[in-house]
């Protein structure tokens, strides 16, 4: 009777330390998931995992439209290297590096290549009605080549003559700023979008008034402004309308 006690009470014993170190394996892992969602045009390009290309639809370089989805175990002492690369070329174009502790951070991951600009977001055409023109902004290198701190500018879209036709009050890094929309009024009249910081009339560098002269186009307008430096001079460009690529 006192082995079958002593017998059991082994058992109980094992089992519990079997339990233990279990937990303290799964405690050291955790699954990771990263749905990814871009666009690349004209140039195909290539996510690497860990070195690896990873396969959509059975291709190992992709055009156009690219979603997928990452799901892996990641450990604590672990990093997982994600890569975007022109496929064309071979050169690299983004990196992401996916710990035990940070991966919360990289659930959802979106970009929009094209010639000459990579963009860390995914754009979506908003709908504008018939006879309507809307607009909205990105400022990427916001600071680039003016030294600029700030996170977000306010746009003010007017006529050629002054006349206000749209305010955003928020034009950021890393997504596209609301949707404004007004009438349509000229194929060859050009609007002007002046710069300043948030909540003021003040120039957002110190380079004195910024105006960006922009095309409009009937329904959306999808502008990426970028700072540029001409002759020395600080100016920005609104020539990238990524509309016309979707």
């Amino acid at each position: 009777m006192k082995k079958a006690i002593v017998f059991i009470i082994g058992l109980l014993i094992l089992t519990a330390c079997e339990a233990e170190l279990t937990n303290s394996i799964d405690a050291a892992q955790k699954p990771a998931r990263v749905k990814i969602k871009g666009y690349s045009s004209p140039d195909a390009v290539q996510l690497r995992f860990n070195g690896e290309p990873v396969l959509i639809n059975q291709q190992g370089s992709y055009r156009g439209n690219i979603e997928t989805t990452l799901e892996f175990v990641i450990d604590k002492d672990e990093k997982n290297y994600l890569g975007i690369y022109n496929n064309e070329i071979g050169n690299e174009l983004a990196n992401y590096e996916i710990t035990y502790y940070n991966s919360d951070q990289y659930k959802e991951l979106y970009f929009f290549n094209l010639p000459g600009i990579f963009l860390k977001t995914y754009a979506v055409k908003p709908t504008v009605n018939i006879g309507r023109v809307g607009f909205v902004f990105l400022f990427p290198n916001l600071g680039e080549f003016s030294g600029s701190e700030l996170q977000t500018v306010k746009g003010v879209l007017k006529r050629e003559n002054g006349a206000v036709l749209a305010e955003f009050p928020n034009i950021g890094k890393e997504n596209f700023s609301e949707l404004k929309i007004y009438s349509f009024f000229s194929n060859t009249a050009p609007v002007f979008l002046e710069l300043y910081k948030p909540g003021t009339t003040e120039p957002y560098a110190n380079s004195g008034p910024i105006r960006v002269q922009i095309i409009q186009t009937v329904g959306a307008n999808m502008i990426v402004l970028q700072e540029k430096l001409e002759n020395g001079n600080l100016v920005v460009k609104g020539d990238i309308d990524i509309a016309d690529y979707l």
